[in-house]
């Protein structure tokens, strides 16, 4: 294997390259990332980067040197001649391609000025911009992570903050009822007011949002909106290349693209049988996930597939909601049985064990750090709950 190019310059691609250099491969490795920036860490946009922290610095970002094709997409892959078409028409040549292309924010049809989804450092200077502009009424699309986040930095600055989410609670598909209803106080505690079990369909406002409508019938007013309604892997560009696209690319548990010798994926577009879970396939869009898995797919590639290892390391996140901290581990939506197992939802310090089939599968934890790292030692060793 001579030539290694890598689609996608964000943190699983900065990963995949760092490893081909400690392990000096000797051949040629070629980058491509639609951003022109230096990968930076994505983290903060939604939390520090608001309050006017700029530091989205990712080491090992400046080692990448002369091989990085900056502010180009890819669009097409032909796995048969094994070539990466680029937007403006040139070809790359490639003995492994690792996929790292991420995910991009879903967004209704419509999206007025005031209306900002939040993926990139642009995105987040663009609203800071706004939220800098004095006190405004900013209505949050989505109670998930990201929709929590922002909600919650918002309000630290001083904004009025409504937060609309389909789910009868924020999260609740993400921690379960125990933490989803505590989240959903925590937020009113801190002066959210949220709407939920309904969607947003649209914007009122021609020039400039001034509501968002919902499923309902009733009109939410706005003068800034932030959507953060999930997002969508980037796998337009592998239509036609013979690999197996259903929400990302389908893997094996080694990360290679199914059917697969020459082709691994790795972060937000990868989709893989993890043998924590039965082999269930899972997609994770979590900074951890991304991290680890650019490495272990480029480790992969060079081993070859009969001597490539399984990626099976437990998912999680951690996020922080006005002061609070709440993390994540395993799949707890994949649990049939959930059980509040340290501390006390009414002392704002608790941890959640889930379980299926009576194993542990995932855990929540907020404000118990320690907790959590004793449930997930549980969940890798399958205990019972």
């Amino acid at each position: 294997m001579n030539r290694i190019t890598v689609v996608g310059a964000s943190l699983a691609g900065l990963r995949a390259v760092q490893a081909l250099r400690r392990e000096e491969f000797d051949g040629e490795v070629t980058l491509i990332g639609a951003e022109t920036h230096l990968p930076y860490n994505r983290p903060p946009l939604s939390k520090s980067v608001l309050r006017g922290d700029d530091d989205v610095t990712l080491p090992g970002a400046e080692e990448l040197g002369d091989h990085w094709l900056r502010g180009r997409r890819a669009a097409a892959l032909d796995t048969a001649d094994k070539i990466v078409t680029l937007d403006d028409g040139s070809e790359i040549g490639y003995d492994g391609l690792v996929i790292a292309t991420g995910a991009r924010p879903k967004r209704l049809a419509e999206h007025p000025a005031g209306v900002h989804t939040l993926r990139t450092i642009e995105d987040s200077l663009a609203l800071r911009a706004e939220l800098e502009g004095g006190p405004r009424q900013v209505v949050v699309i989505g109670g998930g992570f990201i929709g929590g986040e922002v909600a919650s930095t918002a309000r630290s600055l001083g904004h009025q903050v409504t937060l609309i989410d389909s789910a009868p609670h924020p999260m609740l598909a993400t921690v379960g009822s125990d933490t989803a209803l505590w989240l959903a106080a925590h937020h009113r505690r801190n002066g959210v007011e949220l709407v939920s079990g309904v969607r947003a369909i649209g914007f009122e406002g021609e020039t400039r949002v001034e509501g968002v409508r919902l499923s309902n019938g009733v009109t939410v007013p706005a003068d800034l909106v932030i959507a953060g309604m999930g997002v969508v892997p980037n796998t337009e560009w592998l239509a036609g290349s013979g690999l197996t696209v259903e929400d990302g690319v389908v893997c094996e548990p080694t990360l290679y693209a199914k059917g697969s010798t020459d082709v691994v994926a790795a972060g937000d577009v990868a989709r893989w049988p993890h043998g924590l879970y039965g082999d269930s396939l899972v997609r994770v869009e979590h900074w951890a996930t991304a991290n680890d898995q650019g490495a272990v797919a480029a480790l992969n590639l060079l081993a070859g597939p009969e001597n490539a290892k399984p990626y099976a390391d437990l998912p999680s996140y951690a996020t922080h909601v006005h002061g609070a901290r709440i993390q994540t581990a395993g799949l707890p939506h994949l649990a049939d049985e959930v059980r509040v197992l340290a501390g006390s939802v009414e002392e704002d310090s608790f941890a959640v064990g889930f379980a299926r089939d009576g194993r542990l599968v995932g855990a929540v934890a907020v404000n118990a750090p320690k907790e959590l790292i004793r449930l997930k030692r549980r969940v890798v060793a399958g205990e019972a709950l």
